[in-house]
């Protein structure tokens, strides 16, 4: 299924007909998806299955295949809201099944290859998003059909703004990073300021806020190092495409640049690794001595999973950032704690890229280029 078809739901308005097809193409394609997540969870070797954290995500993939596999599809608007209500809640249920299922793998590290965890969770991860993008899709247009005006087709923000999503992550990581650290650096927004483009805000605020925390942390970790008394500003350049709207090949570009001391050579080529985040811990969360991934490593796993059960080292600088952040509206968003390799699953999901360069004792440039989807139809859900 491409990225069209889920929009066309929505195109050119949102009608009885569009919202009880959409709701037929929801119960039929989420239960499928998730009979792949449950058999892929059940292709685990035995004892990383028997792990409580995998064994919960396995039961709750099972409880909401059985729930969607069996609902009678929806003939009447009131009928599919009913449906819709049930369905938030079950998406709201299964908002931290990435942090839980992570906790797991951290457990059985040992009995897993990072190569193995790496192809699991990217398999995993994708197919979470694709079932989220679904259900939400079809909630938001059960939504729709009574808020005519509007510029979203669906979750799919058609002038979603960089500049405004920026700023607000910003505000969100800077608080945090305020109460953490002691301090935060300044947002500088430079570039096409104004610009616009279509894209699914909640995907871009995740990418976001990963990036500037790990910029934040970098470039605050930093001064203390080379006890630099004021903190150099986080630049973040916006650059749109030049191609006109619809042009399937119209990307927007994001660059956010620090001076947070780069990346060393030696963890360069690990930063996108899954595994990377529990190599240097124990199964107790204890740090061992070669953990010294730094702030663009990828981040020990937070989420509710790894707060209520001590999973949050004392070590990590940001896993009070990431309790504060599941008790805002931002939730889930704020830290999953995969930093880098989340964030760059969520890059590619549409098309697009996220690299890093890094400049060792200076600095770090992250690249982000996102495919403005009103000219990707074509993108593979």
């Amino acid at each position: 299924m491409n990225l069209s078809d889920l929009l066309a739901f929505g195109r050119p308005s949102v009608t009885t007909e569009s919202v009880l097809a959409s709701v037929s193409y929801a119960l039929s394609e989420i239960p499928r998806r998730l009979a792949t997540r449950v058999r892929s969870l059940e292709g685990l070797p035995f004892i990383v299955g028997t792990n409580p954290y995998i064994a919960n995500t396995l039961a709750a993939d099972r409880e909401s295949f059985l729930w969607l596999a069996t609902y009678p599809t929806p003939t009447t608007l009131d009928e599919n809201a009913d449906f819709a209500e049930e369905l938030e809640e079950v998406i709201g249920r299964h908002a931290n099944d990435i942090p839980t299922m992570a906790k797991g793998f951290q457990e059985c590290s040992k009995y897993l290859s990072p190569s193995q965890v790496n192809e699991f969770l990217d398999g995993a991860i994708r197919n979470r998003l694709s079932v989220r993008l679904i259900a939400e899709q079809h909630v938001a247009l059960s939504h729709a059909i009574n808020s005519p005006e509007r510029s979203n087709i669906g979750i799919v923000d058609m002038k979603c703004s960089p500049a405004q999503m920026i700023r607000m992550c910003g505000n969100f990581v800077s608080e945090l990073c305020e109460a953490t650290l002691g301090a935060s650096p300044s947002i500088v927004i430079d570039g096409h300021a104004d610009a616009t483009f279509a894209y699914v805000p909640v995907h871009l605020e995740y990418i976001l806020t990963e990036i500037l925390k790990n910029s934040f942390r970098a470039t605050v970790e930093h001064r203390h190092k080379t006890g630099t008394k004021d903190l150099p500003p986080v630049v973040i350049t916006l650059s749109p495409s030049p191609a006109p709207p619809g042009d399937p090949s119209s990307f927007f570009s994001i660059r956010v640049r620090d001076q947070g001391g780069g990346v060393s050579l030696s963890n360069i080529e690990k930063i996108y690794s899954y595994a990377f985040t529990t190599a240097g811990r124990a199964t107790d969360g204890s740090a061992l001595e070669d953990d010294d991934g730094g702030p663009y490593a990828a981040q020990y796993v937070g989420g509710s999973a790894a707060i209520g059960s001590g999973g949050v080292g004392e070590g990590n600088l940001f896993a009070e950032m990431t309790r504060k952040g599941l008790q805002t509206g931002l939730g889930t968003i704020a830290g999953l704690g995969y930093g880098l390799p989340m964030s760059r699953l969520y890059a590619r999901y549409f098309g697009g890229s996220l690299d890093l360069m890094a400049l060792e004792g200076w600095g770090t440039d992250v690249y982000l280029k996102l495919r403005c989807l009103d000219g990707a139809g074509d993108a593979m859900i």
